[in-house]
C-alpha cells in the first residue's frame, strides 16, 4: 500500500506543535492515523481512542463508501485535528481527536 509522505509528515508537525509531542511520538501518531483510515477505507476496522473526558471508547468504523450511507456535503471544510468516521454499531457518523488514538486492534 502506498502511503502519502507529505500527509504524515505534516501529521506529525501539527502533533509537534498543537499538542506538544516529540517528533518521535508525533511521527508514531501520524503513521497509526494514516493506517486507521486506509484500512476503514476497505472494510470495517476495529480501534481504540481516549474521549475528551479521559474514557477509553472502543470502536468500530468504516470509510467504506458500500458500507456508509450516502451523505450530502454540508459545506465546511474538513478539520485536520478530528477523524470522522461511520460507528457501525451506532449506525451513526462519529469523530474522535486524531491525537488520541491508542490502537488499531
Amino acid at each position: 500500500m502506498k502511503y502519502n509522505l507529505s500527509e504524515i509528515m505534516r501529521t506529525a508537525w501539527r502533533f509537534v506543535k498543537c499538542n506538544g509531542f516529540t517528533m518521535s511520538e508525533a511521527l508514531k501518531q501520524a503513521w497509526l492515523n494514516i493506517k486507521l483510515k486506509a484500512k476503514m477505507m476497505l472494510g470495517v476496522v476495529k480501534f481504540y481512542y481516549e474521549k475528551i473526558n479521559g474514557e477509553i471508547r472502543e470502536a468500530y468504523g468504516t470509510l467504506n463508501h458500500r458500507l456508509v450511507p450516502p451523505t450530502l456535503g454540508t459545506g465546511r471544510r474538513a478539520n485536520e485535528t478530528v477523524q470522522t468516521y461511520y460507528d457501525t454499531e451506532k449506525g451513526e457518523w462519529r469523530c474522535f481527536k486524531v491525537a488520541n488514538l491508542l490502537r488499531i486492534a
